[in-house]
């Protein structure tokens, strides 16, 4: 029997028949840079707002982070030309509600340095073949927060707190204010000028500040931040001397 099965592979082989290609998945979310070339992802669930072509994204239980290849991936904007930050009031949408200006994956890269792009990802064998933006009914509302963060790579940090811990992803929008007499000094470097009576930075610097800032500390670091949980936007950062 198991003679019988390979001759029959071999034969199909032979033939000209190759196994049948693995099935398309795909995903809703806010897909973000992952600081190597990739997307991630964390998926969610999606609605369409009855009557309008806008989604809802929800929190979906029990989903993981894809971390998807997209140099090949076609992908599809609402914006009416590949160029615009913005929609300017005018979209440009399938029937399904999904961006249908089509786009280079160079295009989706200038997308994703400018923060989270809400989007369907059609992915298979960890490479996206195919991602299209939506327009979203709202977007999350923000929240401030005490906790610490830890670095993961230049544009991503782990923040803990209440005993959670969620990946936060940070672009030139993001504010960093200091404690420290320079935007440059390493984090909680010298003395406290510039924080205020609850030992909060008051100081305004850069999200690049904020990645050199963290690269001079290994372990977690105490801090406030303004988020959007359900983007996982990180939108500004306060350091914090609890001596001050």
């Amino acid at each position: 029997m198991r003679l019988l099965a390979c001759a029959t592979a071999a034969a199909l082989v032979l033939g000209g028949f190759a196994a049948p290609a693995e099935a398309a998945t795909s995903a809703y979310g806010y897909a973000w840079a992952d600081g190597q070339g990739r997307l991630r992802l964390v998926p969610k669930k999606a609605a369409r707002v009855k009557g309008t072509k806008f989604h809802r994204l929800a929190s979906a239980a029990g989903a993981k982070e894809l971390r998807l290849g997209y140099a090949k991936a076609a992908y599809g904007r609402v914006t009416t030309a590949c160029d615009l930050k913005e929609t300017e009031g005018r979209v440009a949408l399938d029937g399904n509600g999904l961006g249908r200006t089509r786009c280079a994956p160079a295009d989706l890269t200038a997308s994703l340095t400018r923060g989270p792009v809400p989007v369907r990802v059609e992915y298979r064998s960890g490479a996206a073949t195919r991602v299209n933006e939506i327009l979203l009914n709202e977007w999350p509302e923000p929240r401030t927060a005490t906790g610490t963060i830890k670095r993961v790579n230049d544009t991503t940090v782990l923040f803990a707190s209440g005993g959670k811990t969620v990946k936060l992803g940070y672009t030139y929008a993001t504010t960093f204010s200091r404690t420290t007499a320079r935007c440059g000094d390493g984090w909680l470097t010298g003395r406290p000028v510039n924080a205020d009576k609850n030992g909060l930075g008051k100081k305004p610097c850069r999200w690049t500040d904020l990645t050199k800032a963290l690269k001079t500390v290994r372990y977690p670091v105490l801090a406030k931040i303004d988020y959007t949980p359900g983007s996982g936007a990180l939108n500004q950062v306060w350091e914090v001397f609890g001596d001050a």
